[in-house]
């Protein structure tokens, strides 16, 4: 088994797991294939670009944490092969180990004792007048939000093409089954296993109480757009990663990804153990 290798360089710790993490695969048979920067940070010569991965490997291993998993995402292209993620210090909601079981994991991949978790992506069009549209992909959420303003902005969102709302808010978020247990859940929205078919759109820090998170059908279109033209531009950022000025008469087209990102579990491992384990749920 090919099994590619990315680390976030900057985690405390990641020259010593790469090390590790290499010496842990090559002993169970696996060939590891890092990337550039994983290659660099070894001190080899023989990386490949990570957007080169679905051609030459068979499991790819992003070292780090979350954020570094969602930064993956975009590296690694269209890949729909298992992805794992090992994250240095304790367990995320989307990594499958820690960096002190990495015996483990390089046995489970060997064995073949693993499963994946088939996860939604959104893809997000945002269309300018007399300007080419721009696609994103997010695995956890997309959001609209003040830019250089401190107020409240006005924007709309409608499914569909209907009217849900006319928000004044610090902004709104669209997130995933995935991306529930992220910046939604920061801002008041509902927890969503990750197999089920739906979106949740959240505002955050609404002007009226009675505003509320709600849970779409993932088959739905959701628009976004700006309706405040006194206080300048508003903020469209991607997994808090990719950041676009949006201005008045733009539109932000929402809607379910035509491909999924499949999340590497091992055995006995769930998504229900990494909530008790996260939100610290305990029995009475």
């Amino acid at each position: 088994m090919n099994v590619g290798i990315l680390v976030n360089p900057l985690k405390l710790g990641s020259l010593s797991t790469l090390h590790a993490l290499i010496a842990a695969l090559k002993s169970q048979g696996c060939t590891p294939v890092l990337d550039v920067e994983s290659a660099t940070l070894a001190g080899v010569a023989d990386g490949i670009s990570a957007a080169d991965f679905s051609h030459h490997v068979d499991v790819a291993a992003v070292l780090g944490g979350d954020g570094t998993m969602l930064h993956a995402l975009s590296q690694l292209g269209n890949f729909e092969k298992p992805v794992a993620g090992i994250n240095i210090g304790t367990l995320g909601f989307l990594t499958s180990c820690t960096d002190d079981e990495l015996d483990l994991f390089a046995n489970s991949l060997a064995q073949g004792r693993y499963s994946t978790s088939v996860r939604t992506l959104l893809e997000a069009t945002v269309h300018r007048p007399g300007k080419e549209a721009e696609s994103f992909i997010a695995l956890n959420e997309v959001t609209l939000t003040r830019g250089d303003t401190g107020r409240l902005v006005s924007l709309r969102a409608q499914i569909n093409g209907e009217l849900l709302n006319d928000y004044r808010a610090d902004g709104l978020i669209v997130a995933t089954p995935t991306g529930s247990t992220a910046y939604s859940l920061s801002a008041g929205g509902p927890l969503i296993a990750p197999d089920a078919s739906a979106f949740v759109i959240t505002p955050i820090c609404p002007h009226s109480l009675s505003q509320r998170s709600l849970i779409v059908s993932d088959d739905a279109t959701v628009q976004l757009s700006s309706e405040d033209r006194e206080h300048g531009p508003m903020l469209f950022t991607v997994d808090g990663r990719d950041s676009v000025r949006i201005e008045p008469g733009d539109c932000i087209e929402v809607k379910k990804a035509t491909r999924s990102f499949h999340l590497l579990r091992l055995e006995d491992r769930s998504f229900y153990e990494a909530l008790r384990q996260k939100l610290r749920w305990q029995g009475v």
